[in-house]
């Protein structure tokens, strides 16, 4: 029987080997555009399951490998295609969830993109590509951390493994509950590990311990039964536009930062990180201030935001001297740790009902809804992760809290209560994600590939 020191070389040596394999099958599924928003063609989206579908298959580890889709509550329509996969577990070892998804962000405008997102192209130490970081590495770093783990150890190892990987993430998760629900059996595990996040920097890991919540909807404001003509009521009338500017602008106060009559804030420490790591990964320029008050990290990390998205007005090419009968917005509010979202955005709502000048007319709609996150850090499952990325990228990992959202966490904790949820991520600081340019950096997919093969093989080594 071989050391436990020996077969962790083995699987790193494996995993390193397997990269450039990993990168290649990554840079055919960036090639399929999978883009699962209402309006675009669904087709993409099940050609992409099918891809991933494929790529599980030809590992030869499960026992079922399938592309199933649930239904999306009081809708009576179905989510998009996910790849499901089970190989249950033997002789006490535990059973792994490993999660990402396959659908991606649109492209937005085409023109801002310095390679096309849809061609996967390699330029200074990354892979650009709509995809390439957000998520579709992240299922190539879980099959290739199955491949090394098979590669090393054989087909027999005693690991329970499952598959979930998601064909809505991007468009809402609309049917991810019931999707739970229906194969709870086939996926209940020990430990899951969702793959959707990022790291501290280029080559430092982390583990993710907090998420902030979110609450989007669609506000319309509505002043006027019908368009008039700005010169002829001009001054007396008040337009759509100059009533959604002014109540849009009580939801921040002078220095950005919401202020917003019952939303919450988490009181927490947070690492150092300064003004000008700020400016460089996030694009800042130098003289544009931050907003938001306190340690950055705390704005970001421990503190609601509000940010409007999308708004649907009068374009600059088709501006007439009108008075517009009604602006629809989008807002955006990412909710702190600590508060449900459906509190934030009742906060928000009574705020903008009470706010509304003129007399406007408000309607809400759209509404969306993800809870914040709180990992639970005590558990051998967060150590023995600990311990496998420190392994893989040679520098001692960190926790850290995530501005954005991940909301179908929740129904994770719900379905399977006990389980021990890892989030990990391929990103760095500058993948981008959602914007144009995306992209991978080659070094940290390789270190994030090898640190999940090593997870895996300590799993397979610790009997429950």
């Amino acid at each position: 029987m071989t050391s436990d020191l020996t077969r962790a070389e083995a699987v790193r040596d494996a995993a390193l080997a397997g990269v450039p394999a990993a990168l290649a099958d990554l840079g055919n599924l960036v090639r399929i555009p999978s883009v699962a928003f209402p309006g675009f063609d669904p087709a993409p989206v099940r050609r992409s399951a099918e891809a991933v579908k494929a790529l599980v298959e030809a590992t030869g580890l499960f026992e079922t490998v399938a592309i199933a889709d649930a239904a999306i509550p009081e809708t009576g329509g179905r989510g998009m295609p996910a790849v499901l996969a089970s190989r249950p577990a033997r002789n006490g070892r535990p059973t792994i969830l490993l999660y990402a998804h396959h659908d991606v962000q649109p492209v937005g405008d085409e023109s801002l993109w310095e390679s096309p997102p849809f061609e996967p192209t390699v330029r200074g130490g990354r892979l650009y590509g709509r995809g390439a970081a957000d998520d579709k590495a992240g299922i190539m770093a879980h099959v290739g951390a199955l491949r090394a783990l098979k590669e090393a150890l054989g087909d027999d190892f005693d690991l329970g493994v499952a598959l979930f990987f998601e064909g809505e993430e991007e468009a809402g998760s609309l049917s991810f509950a019931q999707f739970l629900s229906d194969h709870a059996d086939a996926l209940r595990a020990d430990v899951i590990v969702v793959a959707d996040s990022g790291n501290w920097d280029s080559r430092t890991p982390a583990l993710t311990v907090s998420l902030r919540g979110n609450a989007k909807f669609r506000l319309r404001v509505r002043t006027l039964e019908h368009a008039s003509h700005s010169g002829m009521f001009g001054g007396a009338v008040p337009d759509a536009m100059m009533a959604t500017v002014q109540l849009l602008a009580t939801l921040w106060d002078d220095d950005g930062a919401a202020a917003v009559e019952g939303l919450t804030e988490r009181d927490t420490p947070t690492p150092d990180y300064t003004e000008e790591t700020l400016r460089d990964e996030a694009g800042l320029p130098s003289g544009v201030s931050p907003i938001g008050r306190g340690t950055i990290l705390s704005r970001i990390w421990n503190k609601p935001s509000i940010t409007v998205t999308g708004i649907d007005a009068p374009s600059v090419v088709n501006a007439s001297n009108t008075l517009s009968p009604e602006i629809t917005v989008v807002i955006s509010a990412r909710v702190a740790p600590g508060q449900e979202a459906k509190s934030a955005y009742q906060a928000i709502e009574a705020h903008l009902r009470a706010h509304a000048p003129f007399g406007a007319e408000l309607e809400f709609t759209g509404h969306e809804f993800g809870n914040p996150f709180l990992v639970d850090t005590s558990g051998w499952a967060v150590t023995d992760a600990r311990a496998a990325l420190g392994d893989a990228y040679g520098v001692d990992p960190v926790d850290m809290g995530v501005g954005g959202s991940i909301p179908f966490i929740a129904d994770l904790v719900r379905e399977f209560e006990g389980a021990q949820i890892l989030v990990t991520g391929v990103e760095d600081p500058h993948a981008r994600a959602h914007s144009p340019n995306e992209s991978l950096h080659l070094d940290t997919f390789r270190n994030a590939l090898v640190a999940e093969a090593l997870l895996l093989e300590k799993l397979d080594a610790r009997t429950l």
